[in-house]
């Protein structure tokens, strides 16, 4: 499972985000929305609105750094594998 997150070079809350993923061993595509038009469009047009982070696991979108709704988000995706 990959997940996309969508961030910003100064974002504290994305870095954040990045660290958990890591600690949870969570491969995941970064997007740089300060930069990337393309991501930025997608960004807001899953999450209706500019804040980041924002994350995409198989479509359920998570807004900011919400450690319990990533969690539970991402045992849906491993049940859904199974």
């Amino acid at each position: 499972m990959i997940v996309k997150i969508y961030t910003t070079p100064t974002c504290p809350w994305c870095k954040k985000t990045k660290i958990f993923l890591k600690e949870k061993k969570v491969k995941y595509q970064e997007f740089d929305v300060s930069t990337n038009e393309k991501a930025r469009k997608e960004m807001i047009d899953k999450s209706r609105q500019m804040g980041v982070p924002v994350l995409d696991i198989n479509g359920e979108i998570i807004i900011g750094f919400d450690p319990g709704s990533i969690e539970v988000a991402l045992e849906k995706e491993t049940k859904r594998k199974k």
